[in-house]
């Protein structure tokens, strides 16, 4: 379940995914199968190769590309989420949950 987002940040992370640009979109998000994390980033981008190429500077591989519904999109959690959002300058996206 996401949580801690206003609608207008949803739509606007949708658009630009569509518009096939790389766009982040952090919020509060619980899941069992990862304790200790209460936050992800999905870096989405309509462009799936655009999307690949992104990820491979990251060591993210193809196959962790979530590819169901509208939206493809890699789901980043605990260090690779706080390392990545570093390097590409986006660590209000995770701060603003601390």
């Amino acid at each position: 379940m996401a949580f801690g987002i206003k609608r207008e940040e949803l739509n606007r992370w949708k658009q630009n995914v569509e518009a096939g640009n790389i766009a982040f979109l952090t919020h509060y998000w619980i899941d069992d199968r990862f304790p200790g994390c209460s936050t992800v980033t999905k870096v989405g981008c309509s462009d799936l190769e655009k999307l690949e190429q992104w990820g491979k500077q990251y060591g993210l591989k193809a196959e962790w590309m979530d590819l169901r519904g509208d939206y493809p999109h890699f789901d980043l959690f605990g260090d690779h989420q706080r390392r990545i959002l570093s390097a590409e300058g986006m660590m209000e996206q995770l701060n603003r949950f601390q």
